[in-house]
């Protein structure tokens, strides 16, 4: 490695330098596994951002790896100021009219710079040069339009907020303590979903997606990222990561369902170790099982905006699935006692599934997010110009992070 160089970071050297060389990306990732390693070892970690890159969301041209350098260096001997990570995740754009277009949406992830260059603003310098990339559309995927970026902040509102990435109105989640239910012959029970079951569901869940956002809205115009099969195998395979590595194991059941055709609810779920079961933080575990997707058949006010929503109709009429509902969530209780989770993590629901949960006995906390996984979103227009009128984000659920 060459002397550092240092740079200002208004510096015309510093240069956005798409895809490190594999030397690179093991310096970065050494250097990001204090931070997010969680439960993996330093060789461990590394294997795992190596096998990432190989499922079916990232590999071909899906994942770009990006870094800020030197341009007048050459691979290898350039200081690394900071890097990310940014997706290409499927997603729909319809209009007030209901018209519908499949586009592609950038999410970013993994920002990082190294603590010794941190308060220097390769940060920002980064970010802007990113959305510039991003906005010319030089990133397209088989033609489709580009239409935004979304990230996860877990620095807050503000630092996003002032480059372009504004928060979403609504980051909330729902909190449910690991508990082994007893099944009793009387009540709703779930059934597990196996790996060979999820996809199906996925198809059946876009098609339900799709059909709600071809209808007209009384709101802005709509974005939803879709909830499919690539998108959940991303989170699943590193959840197959690291159980093999802490148990020894991959798990079987990707989810439970329950309740009748046309009124069935079922889960997606993924298990995340921020650390050792056996060697929990002081402070208490947060190790838990998040619910990627969630889906409520019949329910009028899944798939849209949940702003300016009229009054929902007597629950009575969504008894089935309501206890369906009630099921599907004991379910993902007991996995994650059995899995020695800490807790069970819903994020935004329906409407329809918030008012039934209020309702319910289960013991549920509501958490509004203020500074972590605050979902942030930067939108285009044709001339590769920030949207003013943004438009909403539909189904803002953990299977749209990376």
């Amino acid at each position: 490695m060459a002397p550092t160089i240092e740079l200002p970071a208004e510096s015309p050297d510093l240069h956005l330098s798409p895809q490190p060389t594999p030397e690179e990306c093991t310096q970065i990732w050494t250097a990001t596994a204090a931070s997010w390693k969680d439960s993996l070892t330093l060789p461990e970690y590394l294997a795992e951002a190596q096998y990432l890159a190989t499922v079916p969301l990232a590999r071909d041209g899906g994942m770009t790896r990006w870094i800020l350098v030197n341009k007048k260096l050459p691979p290898g001997q350039r200081q690394i100021f900071c890097s990310c990570e940014t997706f290409q995740k499927r997603a729909l754009f319809s209009d007030e009219r209901g018209s519908v277009e499949e586009c592609i949406v950038h999410g970013v992830a993994s920002v990082f710079c190294p603590p010794e260059y941190r308060g220097r603003g390769y940060g920002t310098r980064l970010m802007k040069e990113l959305g510039k990339v991003l906005q010319s559309g030089r990133e397209a995927d088989h033609g489709k339009k580009i239409i935004g970026s979304i990230l996860y902040s877990d620095i807050g509102k503000k630092y996003y907020a002032r480059l372009g990435w504004m928060p979403n109105p609504r980051n909330g989640h729902f909190v449910f303590p690991p508990v082994e239910m007893v099944s009793k012959k009387s009540t709703l029970s779930a059934q597990l979903i196996p790996k060979s079951g999820f996809g199906k569901l996925c198809l059946r869940d876009e098609a339900m997606v799709r059909r709600a956002m071809a209808m007209p809205s009384t709101s802005r115009k709509r974005v939803v990222i879709l909830p499919d099969l690539d998108h959940l195998l991303w989170h699943i395979r590193k959840e197959d990561f690291a159980t093999d590595h802490i148990f020894g194991k991959k798990a079987e059941a990707k989810g439970p369902i329950a309740g009748s055709p046309g009124k069935q609810v079922w889960a997606l779920w993924v298990r995340r170790y921020y650390e050792h079961p056996d060697h929990p933080y002081e402070e208490g575990g947060e190790n838990a099982l998040y619910i990627l997707r969630l889906v409520v058949e019949g329910d009028s006010t899944a798939n849209k905006s949940p702003e300016g929503h009229s009054p929902l109709a007597s629950t009575d009429v969504y008894a089935e699935q309501a206890a369906a509902l009630q099921a599907v969530l004991q379910a993902a209780q007991t996995e994650a006692a059995r899995w020695r989770l800490d807790h069970v993590h819903l994020w935004e629901p329906s409407p329809l599934v918030h008012s039934l949960l209020e309702q319910s006995r289960l013991d549920t906390t509501w958490v509004e997010r203020q500074e972590t996984s605050i979902a942030s979103a930067l939108w285009f227009t044709d001339d590769g110009n920030a949207v003013e009128d943004a438009p909403v984000w539909v189904n803002n659920e953990y299977y749209a992070w990376c």
